[in-house]
């Protein structure tokens, strides 16, 4: 199984980015995907889910209405699109799925700084 983040990187407040979250190694359309995020001295939380079957999607509060989670399972990827960044959203953003146990990607870091 592996998860790899791409598509981090420096942006100033109000602007966005897209990660990406390359899967391989499981059948990844069978799975609910998550977008969860450490931001620094704090604890990771999962601010964006995917379910697979139904396509519902969930936010955290914090992100409700700037962002965006997408899956393609012909490219076996999912996305998460976010617009009007601020300096909170400053983390290391891991895609995660669970099968028995958590599995993680290395992470992806993205700094909202003026």
């Amino acid at each position: 199984v592996q998860l790899v983040e791409s598509g981090g990187g420096f942006v100033r407040p109000g602007g966005s980015l897209r990660l990406s979250c390359a899967a391989s190694g499981f059948a990844f359309s069978r799975y609910n995907m998550r977008w969860c995020r450490q931001p620094p001295g704090k604890e990771r939380e999962c601010v964006a889910t995917l379910y697979t079957g139904s396509g519902i999607t969930t936010y955290a509060d914090s992100v409700k209405g700037r962002f965006a989670i997408a899956r393609d399972n012909a490219e076996n990827t999912m996305y998460l699109q976010m617009n009007d960044l601020k300096p909170e959203d400053t983390a290391v953003y891991y895609c995660n799925f669970f099968l028995g146990n958590n599995y993680w990607g290395q992470g992806t870091q993205v700094t909202v700084s003026s």
